[in-house]
């Protein structure tokens, strides 16, 4: 987790606040710290081997600027004297040698106040919105917030929708009084609001004021008043962390404060009249000439405004809860807001970073935490802890100080918040329900009085934190020793932990010592002198298991072709069946028919002699021809019968050939072939063999194709090309039968992970990343495994535990994630046989000791 652009010295400047009135426009009220020195670029030191020339005109320009400050420029009147500059200590006044007075306070970061008062007043369409300008290096941040339309910053209640009663006569809505007058029930938008306890005074005088003006003066008084406040952040941030800079500020403080500042506005008009307190005592010591160290402290001390602007540059650039009040006419408001800072590391920070991070405590047990939802009290998981990072006294104290209706609650909670309970412990062993517990966890974790922490447990091992700060040391000695005046000193206990990692408890004297190192360990904690030393699994998939369940999915593929082949081989016994019915059934239609042979023999030696005008015109030849062509065509459907036939007995042998190719050369087969002219036909007879039945075919059919000899090559080619391939797959089939016949069959064996068998030499170990994700092979291969384990206790916890082996879930929480799930006694789930809770650390380790055969373990932070 990347550390967060946070508010600092050297980047937060400081806090400005800028008001705007309709009839004297925009006024800079007041700026915190009083001295906010800024000057423009410098002439920096050319880098050893480079020369001036090296640099263009504008960088030139640049590196040669003035070292004084940038106020001076626009000011009127010449400039100081030399002497009188260089003694200017920005407290006194100064005075140029035409004559002009120079006032501190009206120049902020080197920039006259009049110029930026202008600067910061911006139109109404940024009002609420984050408004950001920047001035060579310096960043001005802020949201300026603007009065209603109406002029009036209290907004208007809605005043309910009354509908007068329907009138018996016509059913129509009456608003017109006893009086004869009638008045409309809604206020206008320029009529003032008053509080609620006025509410009847008002009322009453409304009436009255209608007809008058007395209502409308006091609106234009009222409209007379401020119409924008801009509470201005003045950074100067590195190029890379100004974008994220602002918009944490904008987020965490500068919208929460505008509510602050805007509710007691409407509720007293505090700002303005602070604002014009402060502005008063600036006039008056400026013609005082009163130095800006004594002016800035009589308006902290007069003005709650001011001292809450200095509250706010004072907390948030050293990262600290800002506690505000304002002293209004009705009371003190208070309000606190701060930037919410992650309370543990998951990695080492870099180098630049790690001054920034040093001491916090280190861990990746909070991996399922985003940073945006640190805000979310659903974020925190039941099976973590709560430890409070002071004393629960006075803890107790604070909120009791200050009693709501959930003080009791808290209260109790405080009280039975223990690093070594869990919240779901703490909401079933008390009255708290697991929301409240929650809610008040977040609570006390928002306002850094507490941090979430897996509970501490003398099983567990604890090591020293590499982020620990150790210049805090001597100072956290003494600590120590007051805490704890028996224990080791905190030197030497903090070796020992260093040393070799083991349980916790090996380092208590006794059995009775745990509770009192339990609360040592806590301190640490607290601290971040230690952090817990966790381990974590992947699922490891040996060559053994690979090699069988790839076996299997071959065995089943094979399997699944034979029965494939077998029901292809089926399917066409039953089509051969169903044509040798129909040929059958053809050949007694034909039987039946009784078509007069000669009368057909005459038709057709009528034709020949139209349409084959060369042919010899002997009738005797053109009947030997004819019985000649039909002897022909005979012997070649033979022969295509056989070519078919081994097409089919090939396609059988193969189980791999798809049902597509041998049906589709049977097809080709089947069609009867078309019997060529033996005389080439000339232009005319092309032409006409369109509209002509041929001499071979019954009058109704269509005459044949011209290329009808090339077609019939085609299906010769077509047949010998499919008999070709149904061959070679058939050998292929047989190839891998043969060579899965010789393939060894899997043998378990005690420990797959020594299984050197020369079969498991081309395979290498997989590990299965997230386990809980498993899909594919890696769900067959966790299947697998299962059934490797012999007691079916452990075979039941497989597939409970294994969720937790992804690398990112501790071993040593695995029982507080559990939270007593049900596992199967016998069988392969929870459904059957006897059930069991795993509520104990040592029958959790005893299970996952089972499982360390699969298990690649890593031990971190």
């Amino acid at each position: 987790m990347a550390s967060p652009v946070l508010p600092n010295p050297s980047n937060l400047l400081g806090v400005a606040l800028v008001v705007n009135r309709s009839r004297d426009g925009p006024r800079f009220v007041f700026h915190y710290p009083p001295q906010i020195q800024y000057g423009k670029k410098q002439r920096v030191t050319l880098a050893p081997g480079s020369t001036e020339d090296e640099l263009d005109d504008d960088d030139e320009v640049l590196l040669n600027q003035l070292s004084q400050p940038a106020f001076f420029e626009g000011t009127s009147g010449s400039l100081p004297n030399a002497a009188g500059f260089q003694s200017w200590n920005h407290d006194d006044h100064l005075e140029t040698e035409s004559g002009s007075h120079i006032v501190p306070w009206e120049h902020v970061a080197g920039y006259p106040t009049r110029d930026l008062e202008s600067l910061l007043t911006p139109s109404r369409a940024f009002h609420k919105r984050l408004f950001q300008v920047s001035l060579d290096q310096l960043c001005f941040v802020s949201s300026p917030v603007y009065v209603n339309e109406n002029g009036i910053w209290r907004k208007q209640k809605r005043q309910p929708k009354s509908r007068p009663p329907k009138s018996p006569d016509n059913g129509t809505e009456s608003a017109i009084l006893k009086d004869g007058s009638s008045v409309s029930t809604m206020l206008g938008p320029d009529s003032p609001q008053v509080e609620s306890k006025d509410a009847s005074v008002a009322d009453a005088a409304g009436g009255s004021n209608l007809g008058s003006g007395t209502g409308l003066d006091e609106t234009e008084e009222k409209k007379s008043g401020m119409t924008m406040f801009n509470l201005v952040f003045i950074l100067k941030p590195k190029k890379h962390e100004a974008k994220e800079l602002a918009e944490t500020l904008y987020v965490h403080i500068i919208r929460k404060i505008n509510k602050l500042f805007k509710y007691s506005q409407q509720k007293t008009d505090f700002v303005w009249k602070e604002s014009k307190r402060i502005l008063t005592l600036k006039d008056k010591n400026r013609e005082e000439k009163t130095k800006m160290s004594v002016l800035w402290k009589e308006i902290l001390e007069a003005s709650s405004l001011a001292a809450c602007v200095q509250d706010i540059y004072d907390a948030v650039s050293q990262n600290k809860i800002a506690a505000l009040q304002l002293e209004t006419s009705e009371g003190t408001i208070a309000h606190s807001v701060q930037i919410p800072i992650p309370f543990y590391l998951t990695d080492l920070p870099p180098e630049e970073e790690a001054a920034s991070t040093r001491g916090l405590w280190i861990t990746t047990a909070n991996y399922f935490v985003e940073e945006d939802s640190l805000h979310d009290p659903s974020f925190l998981d039941k099976n973590f802890g709560l430890l409070l990072m002071s004393d629960e006294k006075k803890i107790i104290a604070e909120l009791q100080a200050d009693a709501d209706d959930a003080t009791a609650a808290m209260v109790e909670f405080v009280r039975l918040s223990k690093p070594t309970m869990s919240f779901h412990q703490i909401s079933q062993g008390s009255g708290l329900s697991p929301t409240q517990v929650h809610k008040y966890a977040q609570h006390f974790i928002f306002w850094r009085r507490g941090i979430a922490i897996p509970p501490l447990h003398a099983r567990d091992v604890y090591i020293l934190s590499p982020n620990a700060d150790f210049s805090l040391l001597p100072r956290a000695s003494q600590a120590w020793a007051r805490a704890f005046p028996l224990a080791p000193h905190l030197a030497d206990f903090l070796a020992e932990l260093s040393a070799c990692p083991r349980m916790y408890k090996w380092f208590c004297p006794s059995k009775n010592h745990r509770p009192t190192y339990l609360q040592m360990l806590a301190w640490l904690m607290r601290g971040g002198w230690v952090t817990q030393l966790c381990t974590f699994a992947y699922v490891v998939v040996w060559p053994e298991i690979l090699y069988e369940v790839e076996y299997e999915l071959e065995a089943e593929e094979l399997k699944a072709l034979q029965e494939e082949a077998t029901r292809k081989e089926k399917e066409k016994e039953k089509q051969q069946q169903n044509a040798e019915l129909e040929s059958d059934k053809g050949k007694e239609r034909e039987r039946d028919e009784h078509v007069p042979q000669r009368g057909w023999d005459q038709e057709s030696d009528m034709r020949d002699r139209r349409y084959f005008p060369y042919r010899p015109s002997s009738p005797a030849g053109s009947s030997s021809t004819v019985r000649h062509s039909n002897i022909s065509l005979s012997a070649s459907t033979a022969s295509l019968n056989l070519l078919a036939a081994s097409a089919t007995s090939a396609a059988t042998e193969g189980p791999d050939i798809p049902a597509s190719s041998s049906s589709l050369s049977l097809s080709l087969l089947a069609q009867p072939p078309l019997i060529p002219s033996p005389f080439p036909p000339t232009d005319q007879q092309q032409h006409s063999s369109s509209s002509t039945p041929s001499h071979s075919e019954p009058p109704s059919a269509s005459a044949s194709p011209p290329s009808a000899a090339q077609t019939q090559g085609e299906r010769f080619a077509l047949a010998a090309r499919l008999s070709r391939i149904a061959d070679k797959e058939a050998q292929a089939a047989y190839e891998r039968s043969a060579a899965f016949a010789r393939k060894p069959v899997p043998v378990a064996t005690a420990s797959p992970s020594l299984n050197a068998a020369p079969h498991l030499a081309h395979l290498a170990p997989y590990v299965i990343v997230d386990a809980r994700r498993a899909t594919g092979k890696d769900s067959l291969y966790l299947s697998a495994i299962a059934r490797r384990f012999p007691d079916p206790k452990v075979r039941a916890a497989w597939p409970v535990f294994w969720k937790y082996f992804n690398g990112r879930a501790a071993l040593e929480r695995i029982v507080l994630g559990l939270g007593g799930d049900a596992v199967g006694g016998g069988g392969g789930t929870a459904a059957g046989g006897d059930k069991m809770k795993i509520k104990k650390r040592k029958e959790a380790w005893a299970l996952m000791t089972a499982m360390s055969e699969y298990l690649i373990c890593i031990r971190h932070f």
